[in-house]
């Protein structure tokens, strides 16, 4: 020891009691000594980012949005474009074809690009089946080209209905009454 580290009478000088502060950072880098050793780096690494955990202030794909952008973003991603067009013109088939045309004829079913339209007598199939190239292209130009490629047209033929839970063995429908 030398003789600034003694007192005034000879003893050893004290060395002062840490502060508070002194305390905190002395018990900081014990923690990262120990946090050190186990092999995680405190502050040393930055963390690696997990896409999709946290939101941040760019919008991404959790943002709360309108409802209609909500549904088209629906539509588009599970491919249902050509199916929710299709139900629109079921939905609006009087004004496409005309409200004399839609009286009698009204479409039943939509699949491989061909739409099938049933009419109430044979009279209007024949005439739908004249103005279906017309009104194919009335459809794409509305839907999008290629969308209808072909209208079936069928007649009010079909199955008869069974009136009643007493039919009589193979009849054909109410007018055949003895089989």
């Amino acid at each position: 020891m030398s003789d600034q580290d003694k007192e005034p009478r000879g003893e050893p000088r004290k060395a002062p009691e840490p502060s508070g502060v002194d305390l905190a950072r002395q018990a900081l880098a014990a923690a990262r000594e120990q946090a050190r050793a186990r092999g995680n780096a405190v502050g040393g690494k930055k963390r690696q980012q997990h896409p999709g955990l946290r939101s941040g202030a760019r919008a991404d794909g959790r943002d709360p949005m309108p409802l209609m952008a909500a549904l088209d973003r629906l539509r588009t991603e599970r491919g249902w474009e050509m199916p929710m067009a299709v139900a629109g013109v079921m939905e609006r088939w009087p004004e496409i074809v005309g409200p004399e045309i839609a009286a009698h004829c009204e479409p039943e079913r939509y699949e491989d690009r061909e739409l099938v339209v049933r009419c109430d007598s044979s009279a209007w199939a024949a005439q739908l089946k004249l103005l279906a190239p017309q009104l194919v292209a009335r459809l794409n130009a509305d839907l999008g080209q290629g969308t209808v490629r072909l209208i079936k047209v069928q007649g009010p033929g079909g199955r008869p209905k069974g009136y009643g839970p007493w039919r009589a063995p193979g009849s054909k429908g109410p007018g055949d009454t003895y089989g």
